[in-house]
């Protein structure tokens, strides 16, 4: 039984894969028969190459993406480096749930309303400095939302990324025996900071290649965030194929593909830069490892403490735009209150959030259950999956992938729109679900189950009575997981259910293109509370388990 439901899920959420890449390729060439192209060339690429701007398009994805990584990776190593073991680092446990569960759209969205022009960061400026400093100010906060170097998606991306690497650090610093380092360096005369610089890194990042993927693979494909507070004259690359995507004129498609297809190269060649920087810090110069004892403490408690507070501040200002009736600048607060909007919005946000839990619930569920198969058939089967080919679509850009699998759901001549969009929602989900499981299933102990066969039990007994029970805090909090990446996808739900479908997301980006502030705060607030919601009910059933116990 278990191999076949190995062999369902790699059909439902790999071997896509295959024809995705390879209908975008084909469209790329030039080679639409409905449209009447029936031809192969290269036309589609000559397209993107001649475009106004495509060059300076390509470089911001480039280098917003790289730094924003970049920026990532060192604030994870600065929290870690200065948390880890300490009565601070159960604070930065609990406080992880609440970090992940703002999906990036409500966190673009609040980090928009704190940093712009006339924002809130703006308006506290105005209240405390004189009036030439303001000024000033105002000047230099708006260069964080829609500038042209692409600074604020740098910062928002690089602070909505930390707490993942953070958690996904978490099984990596497990495996590590960090203790035990931190002994011997101490004997050797090494402090603390120099044994994390000198001993613990050059094991930790290796390790962290797949969460690092993930993010390079997301900073290239961003559209949502990228049109709320990234540059737009000329946009990211990624930005700039979605617009060609949804242009009006369909003979224009092979142009779309074409620049879906230089994307995935992009996004590739950063992934190889990535592997490249991690050797040559680890394999090639090692000399910094073991000359002299000079090792740098990063500041962790204050970049923590900084992404806490800015996280903390989005649920307050989005509340405060929902309610606020009149609000001139440089007010701090609104002068007149209403719910006046939310009573006009509210039966369609109810609707908009009942097909949003629908979709999250149905892929989050198949997701854990997919993950639990092939954790499952890892262990009892020799031949399995490898991980990074069952990661592929967290390391693919979405847009290179999406438009292929667009292509084989019209082969299907079924208009079953919100089966498509949770098929493509469980696509994207399972990686994250099966990670989120990874390290759980690491630290299981095997004997429990060998003990339990030894008794006479049927594996799925042994299964049922002894591991669940020790897995199904990390079950839970796996599937919230799921529901909280299947709430924040834009692209998926937009390509699979062909603008048909709605949901809070991508409500949400589109009330953000330059609606009313307040109605679009009153999206982003439910976007940010729904998945929230799931995490502290997870919390609550895993404490709950833990008394009965």
């Amino acid at each position: 039984m278990l191999p076949a439901f190995y062999f369902l899920l790699i059909a439902v959420c790999i071997l896509p894969t295959l024809p995705g890449l390879l209908g975008v390729v084909i469209t790329a060439l030039g080679y639409m028969p409905p449209l009447g192209l029936t031809q192969f060339s290269f036309n589609g690429f000559s397209q993107v190459l001649q475009w106004q701007g495509v060059e300076h398009s390509i470089a911001l994805t480039f280098y917003t993406t790289a730094a924003s990584c970049f920026l990532a990776g060192l604030f994870t190593f600065a929290i870690i480096q200065t948390c880890w073991g300490t009565r601070l680092w159960q604070r930065i446990e609990s406080a992880l749930s609440p970090l992940l569960a703002i999906p990036h759209v409500a966190f673009a969205i609040g980090f928009a309303f704190l940093f712009a022009p006339t924002g809130m960061g703006v308006r506290l400026l105005y209240s405390v400095l004189p009036a030439n400093l303001s000024t000033h100010a105002v000047s230099e906060t708006a260069l964080l939302i829609n500038d042209p170097y692409g600074l604020g998606l740098i910062v928002m991306l690089a602070l909505k990324e930390t707490p993942f690497l953070v958690l996904m650090s978490i099984p990596v610093l497990q495996q590590l025996n960090i203790e035990q380092t931190q002994k011997v360096s101490t004997s050797l005369g090494y402090n603390r900071a120099q044994t994390w610089l000198k001993c613990i890194f050059p094991q930790w990042l290796p390790k962290m290649r797949f969460p690092l993927f993930a993010i390079v693979a997301y900073g290239v494909s961003v559209v949502d965030v990228a049109q709320i507070i990234g540059p737009t004259n000329p946009p990211t690359f990624a930005v700039l194929v979605w617009q060609w995507f949804i242009d009006p004129n369909l003979q224009l498609m092979p142009r779309a593909a074409a620049g879906a297809i230089m994307l995935f190269v992009i996004g590739t060649i950063l992934l190889g830069i990535t592997v490249a920087i991690e050797w040559l810090l680890t394999q090639l110069f090692k000399q910094w490892q073991w000359s002299g004892r000079y090792g740098f403490a990063l500041p962790g408690k204050s970049l923590f403490t900084l992404l806490l507070t800015l996280t903390a501040l989005i649920i307050p200002i989005l509340s405060l735009w929902s309610v606020a009736l009149r609000w001139r600048f440089p007010d701090v607060l609104p002068s007149r209150y209403s719910l006046r909007f939310w009573q006009l919005e509210w039966s369609h946000i109810l609707s908009t959030i009942n097909i949003s839990v629908v979709i999250a619930l149905i892929s989050a569920l198949l997701g854990l259950c997919f993950a639990i198969v092939a954790h499952e058939y890892r262990i009892k089967h020799k031949w399995h999956i490898p991980n990074y080919i069952i990661a592929i679509p967290m390391l693919i850009p979405q847009l290179s992938l999406l438009f292929g699998l667009q292509v084989l759901t019209l082969f299907s001549s079924l208009n079953t729109y919100l089966l498509w969009v949770c098929w493509a929602h469980l696509f994207f989900v399972f990686p994250y679900v099966y990670l989120a499981l990874d390290g759980p299933y690491r630290s299981y102990d095997q004997r429990l189950t060998q003990i339990g066969l030894s008794l006479g039990k049927t594996p799925f007994q042994v299964w049922l009575k002894i591991k669940l029970p020790q897995l199904s805090s990390a079950f839970i909090f796996a599937w919230v997981i799921g529901i909280s990446v299947s709430l924040a996808q834009y692209l998926p739900t937009l390509m699979l259910g062909a603008g048909r479908i709605s949901t809070l997301t991508t409500e949400a980006v589109t009330l953000a293109s330059g609606s009313d502030r307040r109605v679009t705060a009153i999206y982003a607030l439910c976007q940010a509370l729904l998945p929230f919601g799931f995490f502290i009910l997870a919390r609550r059933i895993n404490r709950q388990k833990t008394i009965n116990v």
